[in-house]
């Protein structure tokens, strides 16, 4: 019986880590954040040096501030000092908490075929119902985490049915989702300045200088509690919010992969005209996936202003949160997986800190930050080319394995059939 060539690829042979699809995904998105990083480096230099009052000193604070800013601990005798800075690090955590709901929003959709363009409508109507919830139970005097779990819930529900809009325009009248998720965004904006403006009651108008924010939950106690962050990250804004969206985020990750109703979803994303054969209901799960989605970015806006410390300005007809928008990048940067989009979205929170720590210790302003994130969102979107091209020169490699495997075959019939001994002679034969 013919052996085959060690080179040569089985199907029951275990693929490399490194040339996996994880691997590939994880590499493309490094390298996407190394070239935003390496960017943003030089264009702190170049400012420096257009700025007459940015010394040299300061372009070099400025370098080490862009890579390392979550880790300074301020200045001493006019010189950097770097160490664990629980305030940052919370504050990171905190700020990344919106958008790993988001992300979520964004890489369920896609897994399930559809653009989610809608998370910052979705993200607006669970500030909507979370605030009017919980301000409304807080006054009547409900149990804290009654009042905590009713605001979280209703934000969450009123998510999922504004997802709902354009996933049921979708499924049924076939009208492309991002048309309809721009459209639904403007309509939430407006729909819930209208709400706030009606609503006097909850306006901050007791704090001198407050216009058009709506009173913190904090002022009737419905708050989230720390779960260990008070003594990880004193002095943060840091609260279980984070424990709570990665628990999501691996929720999500094992209903998509390991579940019945998780395939269902993906095979309607795939190809909806072999699903459909396979007896999937596409247009059910169409409107299931955008309802999923809008919960998840409602559920960020839920957990944000849970926290208790936060403010919203409630006049938001003229702008959309940017949080909702940046759920994408985070989901790109993470190729659509659950649990990346949790360290994506650590990622990115990390870039607004170190723009603040920009602005409070050098020269610099912290719109260098959103410069950064700026190439990286737009890097992002080049994530899938990198993949593909490590995913090329894997195939490459194959091939050429394939290739070599073929040639010894044929050189072992060619002999067999010259001398007119038996395959296994001639195998061993060509072993040794």
């Amino acid at each position: 019986m013919m052996k085959k060539d060690k080179n040569a690829t089985a199907p029951w042979e275990k693929t490399k880590w490194y040339r996996s699809e994880s691997a590939k995904s994880i590499f493309s998105a490094l390298i996407s954040i190394a070239i935003g990083l390496f960017v943003g480096a030089v264009i702190v230099i170049v400012v420096g040096l257009m700025s007459p009052t940015i010394s040299s000193k300061d372009m070099w604070d400025g370098f080490k501030l862009v890579l390392l800013g979550v880790f300074s601990t301020g200045k001493t005798g006019g010189n950097l000092t770097f160490g664990f800075n629980p305030v940052n690090i919370g504050n990171m955590l905190f700020r990344a908490t919106p958008l790993i709901m988001t992300g979520l929003s964004v890489a369920v959709a896609f897994k399930t075929g559809l653009f989610n363009i809608g998370a910052p409508g979705q993200f607006l109507m669970g500030t909507m119902g979370t605030l009017s919830v919980g301000l409304w139970l807080g006054w009547a005097g409900t149990p804290a985490w009654l009042a905590w779990l009713a605001a979280f819930v209703v934000g969450v529900v009123l998510g999922a049915l504004w997802g709902c809009i354009p996933g049921a325009f979708k499924a049924y009248l076939n009208i492309n989702e991002v048309i309809t998720c721009i459209m639904t965004n403007w309509i939430a904006a407006s729909l819930v300045t209208w709400w706030f403006d009606s609503h006097n009651e909850f306006k901050n108008s007791s704090e001198g200088g407050k216009v058009a924010y709506i009173i913190p939950l904090k002022n009737v106690g419905v708050v989230t509690p720390k779960l260990g962050f008070g003594a990880l990250c004193p002095g943060s804004q840091a609260n279980g919010g984070f424990w709570i969206a990665v628990i999501i985020a691996i929720g999500m990750w094992v209903i998509m992969s390991k579940t019945t109703f998780g395939y269902e979803l993906k095979a309607c994303g795939a190809n909806k005209a072999a699903a459909k054969y396979a007896g999937i209901n596409g247009k059910r799960n169409q409107i299931l996936s955008m309802a999923i989605a809008g919960a998840l970015a409602a559920a960020g806006a839920a957990l944000y202003y849970l926290s208790g410390n936060t403010e919203f300005y409630w006049s938001t007809y003229m702008s959309l949160p940017a949080v909702g928008f940046n759920g994408i990048p985070v989901a790109l940067l993470a190729s659509n997986h659950p649990i990346g989009v949790i360290f994506a979205g650590i990622f990115m929170s990390m870039l607004n800190i170190a723009g603040l720590q920009l602005k409070n210790l050098t020269m610099y302003n912290e719109y260098i930050s959103d410069v950064i994130i700026a190439v990286i969102v737009y890097l992002s979107a080049f994530a899938l080319f990198f993949r593909q091209f490590l995913g090329k020169r894997g195939k490459n490699d194959k091939e050429m394995k394939n290739a070599n495997a073929e040639a010894f075959e044929e050189y072992v019939t060619e002999k067999k059939n010259e001398a007119g001994v038996s395959e296994q002679k001639i195998t061993e034969g060509g072993n040794e």
